[in-house]
C-alpha cells in the first residue's frame, strides 16, 4: 500500500471513529491531503485496479507499452507451461488418468497461474516463497493418505484441494498487501473477474473443439484421442493463465461490468433462495430433506457468499448508497434461513445414524457459513442505518474469513480422514 493511501486510510479511520459518516469522512480526508486532482493521479498510478486510471492518466507511455508486450509473451510462455502441466497425468498415469485429474486438479491448473502472477507483480521474497511453498504443500496433501478412488475421503479431499490452491493464487496476486483489507479485496475482485474470463474462454474452447470434431468426422477421422488427450488438457492449462492475463490487461472493461453483474445476479439469487425455501416448506418435512436437495442447498449457499464478496468489489472509495444493500440483505437473509434448515437436517442425521466423514464436512461448512452470514446480515443492517464505518467493516469481515475457509479445507484433508476411519 502506498504512503498516500496509508495517510488517507489513517484520516478515514480517525474521522469515522469521531462519528462522521463514510461520505463525510472521505471528503474531509481528501481535503486534508490536498489537491483532489493530484490525489486522483497518484491513486491511478499506484492502483491499476481503479477505473479512473484511464480517465486521468490518458495514453500509455512507451515504457508501459513495452511492459504490456512483455506481459503478453510471459502469458504465452506460462500458458504453454500450464498446458503441459495439465497434460502430465496423461503421460505419467495413463491407466488412472481420471482419478489423477480429480485429485490433482488444483495444483495442475493453478501452478502456472501462480508463476505468472509472481512474475507479473514481483512481490517480496517472503511472499514468493510462501506462494510456492503453499503450492508444493497442496500437491503433497493430495497424496498424504492412501485413498480409495470410490471412497468419501477421496471425494472430499479432491473438492477441498482447489480451495487451498486458489488461496495461493490470491496470495500471489495480492503480494505484500495480503495482510491488508484492500489487498485481500483486490484478490477477491481478481477472483470474480478471473471466473468471468475463464467461463468465456471455456465457451470459446468448447465451440472450437466441436468444430474440430465435426471437421475430423467429415474427413472420416476419429477425433476423440486428439480432443481428449491433447486439445482439452493443453487448452485448459493455457486458458487458466490467459484468463489471469486478461484480468490484468482488461481491468477497465470488467470493472464496468462488476456493478452490473452484482445488481443483476444478487436479486436473482435472492429469488432462487425464496424458491428453494418454498420447495422445502412444500415438502412438509423440514427435518427430513433428501440428500441431493441438501447438496444443492449447500452449493447455492457457497455461491451466495461468493456473490456477496464480488458485489463488495464493485464498491469504489466512496461507499454504496444505503438502498443498494437491500438486495444483498434479502440474499443473506434467505441464505441464513436455508443454512439453518440444512444444519437441522445434518444434526438429525448425525443423531440418528452417527458420525460419517461427509456429515462432519457438511456440518463444519454449514457452521462456518452460518457465522459468516449472521455477521454479514448484521453489518448490512448497520449500513442501511448509516452506521459510520459499517461498509469498511463488512469488507474487513468478509476478506478476513478467507483464511478460515482455508483452515477448514486443511482440517478436512489432513485431520478428518484418519479420525473417522476413512483412510485405507
Amino acid at each position: 500500500m502506498t504512503s498516500l493511501e496509508d495517510h488517507l486510510r489513517g484520516h478515514l479511520d480517525t474521522l469515522i471513529a469521531a462519528g462522521l459518516s463514510d461520505d463525510e469522512a472521505f471528503l474531509v480526508a481528501v481535503k486534508r491531503l490536498g489537491s483532489q486532482q493530484e490525489i486522483a493521479r497518484e491513486f491511478a498510478r499506484e492502483n491499476s485496479k481503479r477505473l479512473w486510471k484511464q480517465l486521468v492518466l490518458g495514453d500509455e507511455s512507451p515504457a508501459r507499452a513495452r511492459t504490456a508486450r512483455d506481459s503478453v509473451w510471459a502469458a504465452i510462455v506460462f500458458g504453454i507451461l500450464g498446458g503441459l502441466l495439465v497434460r502430465l497425468p496423461v503421460w505419467l498415469a495413463p491407466e488412472s488418468v481420471d482419478s489423477a485429474y480429480f485429485l490433482n486438479l488444483g495444483p495442475l491448473l493453478f501452478t502456472a497461474v501462480v508463476g505468472y502472477l509472481l512474475w507479473r507483480h514481483r512481490p517480496s521474497t517472503a511472499v514468493t516463497v510462501a506462494a510456492l511453498a503453499g503450492l508444493a504443500a497442496v500437491t503433497a496433501l493430495a497424496h498424504l493418505y492412501p485413498l480409495s478412488s470410490d471412497g468419501d475421503a477421496f471425494v472430499t479431499t479432491a473438492l477441498h484441494l482447489p480451495v487451498l490452491a486458489w488461496l495461493t493464487v490470491m496470495l500471489a496476486y495480492a503480494g505484500d498487501r495480503w495482510r491488508t483489507t484492500d489487498g485481500r479485496m483486490d484478490a477477491v475482485r481478481f477472483t470474480g473477474e478471473y471466473v468471468i474470463y475463464l467461463v468465456l474462454l471455456g465457451i470459446g474452447g468448447g465451440i472450437l473443439m466441436a468444430i474440430v470434431g465435426l471437421a475430423c468426422g467429415a474427413a472420416g477421422l476419429d477425433p476423440e484421442a486428439f480432443l481428449v488427450q491433447w486439445m482439452l488438457p493443453l487448452g485448459a492449462g493455457g486458458a487458466a493463465v490467459i484468463a489471469a492475463w486478461l484480468v490484468e490487461a482488461k481491468q477497465s472493461v470488467i470493472e464496468n461490468m462488476a456493478p452490473v453483474l452484482a445488481k443483476v445476479f444478487t436479486p436473482l439469487f435472492a429469488l432462487a433462495f425464496a424458491i428453494l425455501l418454498v420447495v422445502v416448506l412444500a415438502s412438509g418435512d423440514l427435518a427430513g430433506l433428501e440428500r441431493d436437495l441438501l447438496l444443492v442447498c449447500n452449493a447455492i449457499l457457497i455461491i451466495a457468499i461468493g456473490l456477496v464478496l464480488y458485489s463488495l468489489t464493485a464498491r469504489g472509495p466512496m461507499p454504496h448508497p444505503r438502498g443498494s444493500t437491500g438486495s444483498r440483505l434479502a440474499l443473506v437473509t434467505g441464505a441464513l434461513a436455508l443454512d439453518a434448515i440444512a444444519l437441522v437436517n445434518v444434526a438429525i442425521r448425525i443423531g440418528d445414524d452417527g458420525w460419517t466423514l461427509n456429515r462432519v464436512v457438511i456440518l463444519g461448512l454449514n457452521l462456518l457459513l452460518l457465522a459468516n452470514l449472521a455477521v454479514t446480515a448484521w453489518l448490512l443492517v448497520r449500513i442501511n442505518r448509516g452506521a459510520p464505518g459499517a461498509a469498511y467493516r463488512l469488507e474487513r469481515w468478509q476478506t478476513g474469513m478467507l483464511p478460515a475457509y482455508g483452515a477448514w479445507a486443511l482440517v478436512v484433508i489432513v485431520a478428518l480422514p484418519p479420525l473417522l476411519g476413512a483412510v485405507e
